[in-house]
């Protein structure tokens, strides 16, 4: 019950903006902390008639909870995008900010998703932040953002192709080199494209091609059909 009551903070705004209503396990939780949402005449209608026609949603990474695991409020939650009860998942490897990578947990989540509110989707987001490394010769070979990815589309595919799903889209996060919102950080790095500069503020802001940026650009031409490396 705990995995069911952790999916109702992914549920939640979706729940609201699909289905016009807020769900009983909300305002439940509210009554429970005392809160008191007052809806005034009309609100109800509103959001029945406001549904959205399409659902768009990011994945980075699946989580495991435990309930023996006590909750922390350290900060946690927003660098490592921890939830409460989260503990390590050892079937799982993970990234430099300890980001769990689970491709598979894409198709499971698309399957749920469709499953659930039977409207198409589109994945806004998919990433993978990493420490680049460039070489002498100014290449970057960013070799596990690219089997990232890979993986991700794989698992996508097979969503689509095998499970039925119905999906709009697929933009990966990102294609070039910004601070990172969960850090602040330059060197967690996302982009395809390089960007010279780091933490604090230094560089010449060139810009150059990863390796990844060339797979990624086989992969749109070829529309997902050659992953290869």
């Amino acid at each position: 019950m705990l995995a069911e009551e952790s999916m109702r903070l992914r549920y939640f705004f979706p729940d609201v903006q699909i289905k016009g209503y807020y769900p009983n396990y909300v305002l439940k939780e509210f009554e429970r902390d005392g809160l008191n949402i007052s809806m005034e005449a009309g609100d109800a209608e509103i959001l029945a008639n406001g549904k959205v026609d399409y659902l768009g949603f990011s994945y980075y990474m699946s989580n495991a909870v435990d309930i023996n695991h006590e909750e922390t409020d350290n900060g946690e939650e927003n660098v490592h995008g921890k939830i409460p009860h989260q503990v390590d998942n050892s079937y799982l490897t993970v990234s430099d900010w300890d980001w769990t990578i689970d491709p598979i947990g894409l198709r499971y989540v698309m399957n749920r998703l469709w499953d659930r509110y039977q409207i198409p989707l589109f994945i806004v987001e998919n990433g993978f932040g990493a420490i680049d490394t460039i070489e002498e010769d100014g290449s970057i070979h960013d070799l596990e953002r690219i089997e990232y990815l890979k993986g991700h589309v794989e698992q996508m595919i097979k969503a689509v192709d095998y499970d039925g799903v119905e999906l709009m889209g697929y933009t990966p996060w990102g294609i070039i080199d910004l601070v990172s919102f969960t850090t602040g950080e330059m060197k967690k790095r996302y982009g395809m494209i390089y960007v010279d500069r780091d933490n604090e503020g230094n560089g010449t802001l060139n810009r150059s091609k990863k390796a990844s940026f060339n797979w990624y650009q086989k992969v749109i031409e070829t529309n997902g059909e050659d992953l290869s490396l």
